[in-house]
């Protein structure tokens, strides 16, 4: 059971209005840009102000982006770009980068939801106090066609910044000196309510250039769901008389690359395989072996099993093609449906596919309303990345009350897309690829 004391009631007509919103404001990929011998400048985000996020970390890494709401997907961050110091133009990472769906099945079989296109995530933004937002600025969202007409704007997007430890640490050759830098970290987030859950949409930007994507799920226990009387739940209380009924929270996320300000972006797949020590060696061999992904993939991850999304425009001062690894986070694979049984999906860009499951808007007839669907054998020349995480939410005594935040999300880290380290210090500057110590 979904709903609580103070959420709205859904209905079909709601849902309708929605998909009109999301059909005039999906997001359109941008055209190939023309190839240039090094990077492609990477134009400033085009949106107005009030909705264009800027933030120079303390670092000197800046990062740059857009941002717009959507009624189902809730917030959506748009022409996403990197410049860290020593970087003369923004380097374009993303053109589009927002959730997928979040698809709930509870165990005992009796109920299963989609909690972006048929529950109310979008709808569902929260107010934030400032102490919800530390040492950052909220910002007024306007929900569209909102439930409640008279309230759809909600202050509810926080952006701020966080350190997150230490960025390095190395000692100097000589001894007498430690070279260490505490990361900075851009974070923009959001709280939606869907029935008694409340979803953290976290989006953290690093100032070494990695982006982590994720949900943290809080809020309450759904009291109309202690009856797992079936065994598949967790007593919940005192004695053993309360079974809270499990479930799964599997997210998805969209990401559509736009590395170096184009669209035409190719996709790499890595493996390894270590074999037993050999021909007189002393240890094991390892082995890596790479795959060009050419057409709409459904992969799986494996021990030593990696993807990269690469330019097909821009290089860095080292003439090495830019990209960007996908790293994925813990997850429990829920092997109930068909499109969440793989970990990512590799599909080509059609601007109607926009959720992972229960996708509103119409691709025609015979497509499927899945992701699973959507891998049917194109060749990738624009492709999207879709990232599946599952988290098995076996209750317990400590999530009430109120529960405590869950997380479960993934990163994608730059591999190439600057000629050293985008924090290294001055004293190391000109120690780019093998260096020698000299006696």
């Amino acid at each position: 059971m979904r709903v609580n004391r103070i959420s709205r009631a859904r209905s079909r007509t709601a849902v309708g209005l929605s998909v009109a919103a999301l059909a005039v404001g999906a997001t359109t990929a941008a055209g190939p840009a023309v190839a240039q011998p090094k990077a492609a400048p990477a134009a400033a985000p085009s949106c107005s102000t009030a909705y264009k996020i800027e933030q120079k970390l303390s670092t000197g890494t800046t990062w740059r982006m857009c941002w717009h709401y959507e009624s189902e997907a809730g917030l959506v961050l748009e022409n996403i770009s990197y410049q860290p110091k020593g970087e003369a133009q923004p380097i374009k990472v993303l053109t589009s980068a927002k959730l997928g769906q979040i698809h709930v099945p509870y165990d005992d079989g009796k109920a299963e939801y989609d909690d972006l296109t048929g529950a109310g995530f979008g709808q569902g933004l929260m107010k934030m106090a400032p102490g919800e937002c530390p040492g950052g600025t909220i910002k007024t969202v306007k929900i569209p066609n909102a439930w409640d007409p008279q309230h759809p704007n909600v202050n509810g997007l926080c952006t701020t910044t966080r350190s997150r430890g230490h960025a390095y640490r190395m000692e100097a050759d000589t001894g007498n000196k430690v070279f260490q830098t505490q990361g900075k970290d851009l974070l923009i987030y959001t709280v939606n309510k869907v029935g008694w859950y409340e979803y953290i949409s976290e989006w953290r930007f690093q100032d070494d250039g990695t982006i982590s994507m994720n949900i943290g799920a809080t809020g309450s226990l759904s009291p109309g769901d202690y009856d797992a009387g079936d065994g598949r739940g967790w007593p919940i209380g005192k004695g053993a008389k309360a079974y809270a009924t499990s479930h799964s929270h599997n997210v998805f996320w969209r990401l559509d690359f736009g590395l170096d300000g184009s669209s035409k972006n190719k996709v790499e797949q890595y493996d390894s395989v270590v074999s037993p020590p050999r021909n007189g060696n002393e240890g094991p061999t390892n082995k890596t072996t790479l795959t060009k992904v050419t057409k709409e993939l459904a992969g799986d991850a494996a021990n030593m099993r990696w993807w990269r999304v690469v330019s097909d425009t821009g290089k860095n001062k080292d003439d090495h093609a830019r990209s960007y690894e996908i790293v994925p986070g813990a997850t429990t694979k829920y092997l109930g449906r068909p499109f969440t049984k793989h970990d990512v999906y590799f599909t080509e860009y059609k601007k109607c596919e926009q959720f992972a499951t229960d996708n509103l808007l119409n691709c025609g007839a015979g497509a499927g309303k899945s992701v699973d669907k959507y891998v049917n054998g194109q060749t990738l020349t624009h492709p999207i990345v879709w990232v599946n995480v599952g988290f098995h939410h076996i209750a317990r005594d400590e999530d009430q009350q109120p529960m405590p935040v869950h997380w479960q999300g993934f990163s994608i880290a730059p591999r190439d897309v600057t000629a050293m380290n985008p924090l290294t210090p001055p004293e190391l500057a000109d120690q780019n690829g093998h260096v020698e110590n000299g006696s």
